[in-house]
């Protein structure tokens, strides 16, 4: 079983298998649509608590 983390996923990218690079690139764009909806959360809670 292969590392699911974001720094693991970037050095796969350099591989030259194409699953692998694949693979690697769904883990990089999950980790971003994560940490956009991390931010849109904490924004619309800090604008209703004020």
């Amino acid at each position: 079983m292969e590392k699911q983390d974001i720094s693991s996923a970037r050095r796969r990218l350099k591989c030259t298998n194409r699953k692998t690079r694949k693979r690697a690139l769904k883990i990089i764009q999950q980790y971003k649509r994560e940490k956009k909806n991390r931010a849109v959360a904490l924004n619309n809670a800090s604008t209703i608590n004020s």
